[in-house]
């Protein structure tokens, strides 16, 4: 009986959680600018017309520019961040990791205001490369709670193994450590670029006159007329982000096999 109701408090907490993200693709194939049931027909024209926004096309290249930018930043810091944390001891070191993943947990709209105050501070002018900054903030947590995993599976052995035969720590890290863990830092690349891309409060108030993606699409909210355009333009998105979730999974998912067979043959 207990079984039975778990089973339905999931199906029904994941219908209320992703229903409305479902009525996307719906409206987006309605024929009618009016967001509203019953529907009145099946059409592409609201896809068709985002290849003719100029505005759209500037905003998705800014978004794709600083989600790549951030995402290898981020997946850099956290890979220094995660082999001393993981790999070495010294004093301080849970309180450093404590205040790195802080931004993890902390609304938003609180990073959003204090970054533009120190950006303004610091007298510098508001652009991809503040978003930059700002989403390198709060991708890197997000990489190195991925990486950590890597890490912990990776077994300690091969590297002084390697260092045993006379490599260098740089190339021990380049020869052995980076291949092992590559499906882990293609994960975290993924993961940070997919949150970069997504992300809306932080390059609100750090975008300037170069807006991203979510903030053209909260500019287009005020027209009605314009609100179908944005639901395919959503729809997209969200097909976009699934492809990069599901793959960052298998990715990680491999990362954790292969590290695990490592294990295994470590033991005989």
């Amino acid at each position: 009986m207990s079984k039975r109701i778990l089973t339905t408090f999931m199906i029904v907490f994941t219908l209320f959680l992703y229903a409305p993200t479902l009525l996307l693709p719906i409206f987006a194939f309605n024929d009618s600018s009016i967001i509203a049931f019953p529907l009145s027909g099946f059409t592409f024209e609201w896809f068709y017309s985002l290849t003719e926004a100029d505005e759209l096309r500037g905003a998705a290249l800014n978004s794709l520019i600083i989600a790549a930018a951030s995402s290898v930043l981020a997946t850099c810091l956290a890979l220094l961040a995660t082999s001393a944390t993981v790999r070495y001891k010294f004093p301080g070191k849970g309180l450093m990791i404590g205040v790195i993943m802080v931004p993890m947990f902390l609304p938003e709209i609180i990073i959003g205001v204090s970054l533009l105050t120190v950006v303004l501070l610091a007298g510098l002018k508001l652009s991809i490369y503040t978003i930059i900054m700002g989403h390198t903030l709060i991708c890197t947590p997000f990489a190195i709670a991925i990486l950590r995993s890597s890490f912990q599976q990776l077994d300690p052995s091969l590297e002084e193994a390697s260092l045993d035969l006379g490599e260098t720590r740089f190339d021990t890290f380049r020869r052995i450590t980076l291949p092992l863990i590559m499906p882990g830092v293609t994960s975290s690349l993924l993961i940070a670029f997919t949150i970069s891309l997504d992300e809306f409060v932080i390059a609100f108030f750090l975008s300037g006159t170069e807006p991203t993606l979510p903030v053209y699409i909260w500019s287009q909210l005020r027209f009605p007329q314009r609100i179908p355009s944005v639901m395919a333009l959503g729809t997209l998105l969200l097909l976009l982000s699934i492809g990069l979730l599901t793959l960052s999974e298998v990715l990680r998912r491999r990362s954790v096999r292969r590290l695990g067979q490592h294990d295994t043959s470590g033991a005989w």
